[in-house]
């Protein structure tokens, strides 16, 4: 009861918070973005099947195949279950599917499942699937499982669904739950049931055993946790670390995905195809060389950014493919881009357009009701629109994001589009030239520029503070990160993030790149969090975005803090950086300094003008510059104190540091 009155006292003491009138910014402030970060989601290193979506069944619908990875087919992440020595066959069909989206199915055909003497207990023909590395289930805890089955013969047939602890070759699998089902339909019909496991398993199966001889069609596999992220389908854990960056928007789903990445048209992702119910999506190759299910398609992208309160920002191909097609990365980088036929641009175009029908439009809108019918009803009131992902800005290009530019603008001035800069996005590079001239001539609101440097650029660079600050367009820097993982590079980017805060007035968004990373099956580094079945491990680099998401305000002050004696690295470099950022609405000032030099450090701050109060929140990260966060430790984490609130003092910075300290006011 005591606990629940303090919620309850923390609750109301929020809402009073809250309500409260807004603060004044006082007189040399600067106005600024007040959602400069958000997050990236792109499926690289298999951050949806196997991460983010908490689906614990690989392949559950067969559709795995050898243009994908050598070796793969419908079988793969499958194998033939005989307990008992029984017999039968596995037969991959394609005849009268659950959907044309989903044109494989398995046929089990069981010759003997020693019906008259079980053999340890266990009997039966079937599959087993071994999940991601391993199906991780915890003692107690409810899992959904469902399936679609057919029967083929006209008896009934009896099916045995088991979640069992292998053994290893030769012996029985641990029972860790199941349930029996009856199949008599000849029709597609899904059937589901809850399995809760007798013991904690970190390397659990699910076995699929028919019980009776005869024929059974099989599709879509379905194992999932009801305990997941406020009952939508993701995975809890990875979910609560992105609510923790207290991100502003999510950028998704690419990146170099959107656009086929390398593998022409046909691999460009059609939103159209991940809207409908799970057994209708349209599966296909990953460009970074896996699968896509779509069990986390746009629904639950959309339903993401609703549930973390974070504006959705979809980017939609801009008829130009990746120019990493045909080897354009390296060889012909003249010839990779191709572009579509001009008259395929409307097709593009209307992609878009009902994009946006789907998302805003009313329930009696034709894509409105695709929305409803999908279980949300209410519009998600999309504002942002991203055409193309880091293109070559050639003339094709340029032609057809004319196109969709002015057709989508006209229909829906509401909507903020936001255009690309190519990879690289640095003065004097051509991409980055021709995209700034097509921004000004079509007045783009916002520019998307994408680059990946060594952590001295992000020390030396202070590619913002010479923008232009005429004209209608801002940036969004869609992608960027040092390339290495320690905390000296995390303290780059957390510098580099403070000349960001400076320059608010131009530059609009910023998200970290790439989000997420499976152990094992990491596609690039470094990523903002690792994780594996079982734990998250989030990096330096993700305690320094936290930090700046949780400091989010709408002005500037860059006369609070002055730092004695600032060094500077060989060449010129930033190693000290200081900003004071004042949130009016959530009546908050943040103070930040950054040291990443081996000197400890003396910052003289003056707060008068906004005269605090009471006490005040002290976070700091540090370390050794050399130090990383992985799978074995995470040396670097944020340290809390409680500090009384001070309108003038000195506050010592720590060698190889990153403080703020958080006022309500």
């Amino acid at each position: 009861m005591k606990r629940q009155l303090c919620i309850l006292s923390m609750a109301a003491s929020a809402l009073m918070l809250s309500a409260a009138a807004p603060v004044k910014a006082p007189a040399g402030g600067k106005p600024i973005s007040d959602h400069l970060i958000g997050i990236f989601f792109e499926d690289i290193s298999s951050s949806a099947d196997g991460g983010l979506s908490a689906e614990l069944i690989q392949n559950g619908s067969f559709e795995f195949s050898p243009v994908e990875r050598d070796g793969w087919g419908p079988g793969t992440a499958w194998k033939m279950s005989r307990p008992g020595h029984s017999l039968g066959n596995i037969i991959i069909k394609q005849q009268d599917p659950i959907h044309p989206n989903n044109p494989n199915y398995m046929r089990l055909e069981a010759e003997r499942t020693r019906e008259f003497k079980d053999y340890n207990g266990w009997r039966g023909f079937g599959l087993q699937n071994d999940g991601f590395d391993g199906i991780s289930v915890k003692e107690g805890e409810k899992y959904d499982f469902s399936v679609f089955l057919r029967n083929v013969d006209k008896t009934p047939m009896k099916v045995r669904v088991a979640l069992v602890e292998p053994q290893g070759w030769g012996k029985d699998p641990e029972l860790l739950a199941d349930t029996e089902l009856t199949i008599t339909s000849n029709e597609w019909k899904k059937y589901e049931s809850t399995l809760i496991p007798s013991k904690t398993c970190q390397k659990a199966a699910l076995m699929i055993l028919l019980l009776d001889k005869g024929a059974l069609d099989i599709d879509m596999v379905s194992l999932k946790p009801e305990d997941t992220y406020k009952g939508h389908g993701l995975r809890k854990d990875l979910v609560q670390t992105l609510a923790d960056l207290n991100p502003k928007f999510m950028r998704f789903p690419g990146g170099c995905i959107v656009h086929g990445g390398g593998d022409g048209f046909w691999n460009t992702y059609r939103w159209k195809e991940t809207v409908g119910p799970k057994e209708t999506r349209k599966q296909q190759k990953n460009c970074w060389g896996y699968h896509q299910s779509f069990d986390l398609g746009y629904p639950e992208y959309f339903q993401l950014c609703e549930d973390l309160g974070m504006e959705p920002l979809p980017i939609l191909p801009s008829g130009v493919n990746c120019q990493g097609s045909n080897g354009g990365w390296g060889m012909w980088p003249d010839q990779a881009q191709d572009a579509c036929d001009m008259k395929d641009m409307e097709m593009w175009t209307q992609e878009a357009l009902d994009l946006i029908e789907w998302a805003n439009g009313d329930v009696n809108t034709k894509w409105g009701k695709v929305r409803a019918d999908g279980g949300h009803p209410e519009p998600y009131n999309l504002k942002y629109l991203g055409i193309g992902n880091e293109e070559k800005i050639s003339p094709e290009f340029t032609e057809r994001f004319k196109y969709m530019y002015d057709r989508i603008t006209k229909a829906h001035p509401e909507i903020m589009i936001v255009g690309t800069d190519g990879p690289g996005s640095h003065p004097g590079n051509p991409d980055y030239e021709n995209g700034w001239a097509l921004a000004r001539e079509l007045g783009i609101p916002i520019l998307d520029e994408h680059y990946y440097e060594p952590r001295e650029y992000f020390m030396k660079s202070r590619q913002y503070d010479s923008y232009p600050r005429e004209g209608k367009t801002k940036v969004y820097l869609g992608e960027y990160a040092a390339k290495d993982k320690k905390l000296i590079d995390a303290l780059a980017e957390g510098l580099y993030l403070i000349h960001v805060e400076r320059n608010g007035d131009i530059v609009d968004m910023t998200s970290y790149a790439p989000l997420f990373a499976r152990k094992n099956a990491t596609n690039w580094n470094p990523d903002l969090i690792y994780f594996d079945n079982e734990t998250v491990y989030p990096t330096c680099s993700y305690y320094i975005q936290q930090m700046f998401g949780n400091s989010a305000g709408d002005y500037y002050y860059g006369d609070c803090v002055t730092i004695d004696d600032p060094d500077k690295s060989e060449g010129d470099g930033y190693l000290q950086e200081q900003s004071v950022i004042l949130d009016t609405k959530g009546r908050k000032l943040y103070v930040k300094v950054g040291n990443a030099s081996g000197n400890t450090k003396t910052a003289h701050v003056d707060l008068s003008k906004f005269k605090p109060k009471g006490s005040a929140i002290k976070t700091v990260i540090s370390g050794n510059p050399e130090d990383e966060n992985n799978y074995d430790a995470q040396p670097v984490t944020p340290k809390t104190e409680t500090i009384k609130a001070s309108s003038k003092f000195k506050l010592p910075i720590p060698p190889y540091s990153f403080t703020m300290i958080e006022y309500t006011l």
